[in-house]
C-alpha cells in the first residue's frame, strides 16, 4: 500500500504516511517495514533509480564486505545460489527484487532542497525542485555516503594528470601499463589498488595514518562474523587481541612493509571513532610483494605527479581519490539539534538517534551497515506504527486546524 497523495494546483503534496527521504537500501527496508505493519509511505529519491550509489557510483569488482546473512534487509533474504559474498550486480538485482516485492515505487528525480518543521500544522515541509510535500513524519535514509569527500592537498589543481574519485573509477583496464597513485587506504582504497594492480596498471597507494588490515576471513569463517560470536561471551578487549592474533598468523605483521597498527584494537577503534579496518581481499600480498606500492603523506602535488612527506617525488599519470563519502543531510534538513558532529569527525554529521523531535527519523547512520539499517528500521516502523493505531494521535489529527495546501507559509 503506497501512501494516498492529495496534490494541489501548485504542486503541493499532502501525504497521509511518512516521508521518506532516500531510495538507498535503508529507504527500502524502512518502507518495507512500515508496510507490513500497514503504514503507508512515500519515498522520494534525487536520483533516476534505487540504489544509486550502488548503481552509479561503485567499482565493477565490488563485493559485499560482510556475508550475505549480515547484509539481508527486513523479510527477504538473499537467493540461495548467491554466493557468501554477493557482487554488485547481485546486490543490485536483490534490491530491485526487494522493491518489486513490496510494491515500492519511489518518485525518483526529487532532489531535497530543504525540510523543516512547521509548528503550526504540525507537520513536516519538504521541498524539492518539483514538488512541495507536507506529512506528519519525516524519515531521512539519505545515507552517509551522498556526497565525495574530496581532500585539500596543497597544490593538488598543478597536476596535468587525471584526477578522479573513486564514484566515477569503474575498472582498472583502462590503466593497463600506466603509473596511478591511489590517496587512501581504507577498503575502497586497498581494493582499487588491486584491481588496478590485477589489470597490469603500477599502484601505488598513499598510507599516511596507522592503519588495521584484517583477513577477510579466518579458517573459512567471516572474520566479521567470528566477531560477533565472540562478543557474546568475551569483551572486545579479548576479541581484539584474538583478532590481531589471527591477523599475524593469516597475513604476517603488517609493521614489516612499513603499515603501522594503532595503539588500540580494530573494534575498540571502530566503537570510538567510527574508524573501519580493512578486511584484506588479496591487495595486501600484493603489497608485501611489491607489486603494490606503499607511499607515505603527501606534502604537495607537481605537475606531473607528488611529493611525499619523505622528499620523495614520484610521477603518475592518474591519482584516484579513494577519500570517502560524506552526508549531507545538514545542508537542508533545518532541525539543527538531531544531526550532529558527535564523532569527532568534521567531515561527517550523524544524528543523535535514530528518534529525534517532532516526528523525525533516521535509518541507516549508525556505522553498522546494511545490518544497522534493518535494525533502525523495524525500531522506526515500530514506533510509526504505535502512533498510527493511537486514539490519541487521531483525534489529535482530527483536532489540527483546516488547511489548505495553497494557503501555508511552508518555510
Amino acid at each position: 500500500m503506497q501512501s494516498e497523495i492529495t496534490k494541489s494546483r501548485s504542486n503541493c503534496l499532502w501525504i497521509q504516511g511518512p516521508v521518506i527521504i532516500g531510495a538507498g537500501p535503508s529507504g527500502l527496508a524502512v518502507a518495507a517495514c512500515l508496510k507490513q505493519r500497514g503504514v503507508p509511505s512515500l519515498i522520494i529519491e534525487k536520483e533516476s533509480c534505487i540504489g544509486s550509489l550502488w548503481k552509479l557510483k561503485t567499482y565493477d569488482r565490488l563485493q559485499l564486505h560482510l556475508p550475505k546473512k549480515f547484509c539481508e534487509l527486513p523479510y527477504i533474504p538473499f537467493p540461495p545460489e548467491y554466493p557468501k559474498y554477493p557482487t554488485k550486480q547481485q546486490f543490485i538485482s536483490y534490491l530491485e527484487a526487494y522493491a518489486s516485492h513490496f510494491s515500492i515505487k519511489p518518485l525518483l528525480g526529487q532532489e531535497v532542497q530543504q525540510a523543516k518543521f512547521n509548528a503550526t500544522t504540525g507537520c513536516w515541509w519538504v521541498r524539492t525542485s518539483e514538488y512541495q510535500f507536507a506529512s506528519p513524519w519525516l524519515i531521512i535514509a539519505a545515507g552517509e555516503n551522498a556526497e565525495p569527500v574530496i581532500p585539500n592537498i596543497d597544490e593538488i589543481s598543478k597536476f596535468t594528470g587525471r584526477i578522479l574519485h573513486t564514484n566515477t573509477y569503474k575498472d582498472g583496464a583502462a590503466y593497463r601499463g600506466s603509473k596511478v597513485l591511489v590517496v587512501g587506504c581504507g577498503n575502497s582504497g586497498m581494493e582499487i589498488s588491486l584491481d588496478l594492480c590485477n589489470n597490469g596498471a603500477q599502484a601505488s597507494i598513499v598510507v599516511r595514518d596507522k592503519l588495521h588490515i584484517l583477513p577477510k576471513q579466518v579458517l573459512g569463517k567471516s572474520t566479521f562474523a567470528l566477531s560477533m560470536s565472540l562478543l557474546k561471551w568475551f569483551p572486545v578487549t579479548v576479541v581484539d587481541r584474538f583478532l590481531l592474533f589471527c591477523s599475524r598468523l593469516v597475513i604476517g605483521d603488517t609493521n614489516r612493509i612499513g603499515i603501522e597498527r594503532p595503539e588500540i584494537g580494530p573494534l575498540q577503534l571502530k566503537n570510538s571513532v567510527g574508524k573501519t579496518p580493512v578486511l584484506d581481499d588479496g591487495a595486501f600480498a600484493k603489497i608485501k610483494s611489491g607489486e603494490i606500492k606503499v607511499v607515505r603523506g603527501i606534502q604537495k602535488f607537481t605537475a606531473k605527479g607528488a611529493e611525499f612527506v619523505d622528499g620523495t617525488v614520484e610521477e603518475f599519470e592518474s591519482v584516484i581519490l579513494a577519500t570517502g563519502y560524506k552526508s549531507n543531510v545538514k545542508s537542508w534538513l533545518r532541525e539543527p539539534n538531531f544531526f550532529t558532529q558527535n564523532d569527532g569527525n568534521s567531515e561527517k554529521s550523524l544524528p543523535k538517534s535514530w528518534k529525534g523531535k517532532n516526528r523525525v527519523y533516521s535509518v541507516g547512520f549508525t556505522g553498522q551497515g546494511l545490518l544497522g539499517a534493518a535494525m533502525d528500521a523495524h525500531k522506526v516502523a515500530d514506533d510509526i506504527k504505535r502512533q498510527w493505531n493511537s486514539e490519541a494521535w487521531n483525534l489529535q489529527l482530527e483536532s489540527k486546524p483546516t488547511f489548505t495546501l495553497q494557503s501555508i507559509n511552508y518555510y
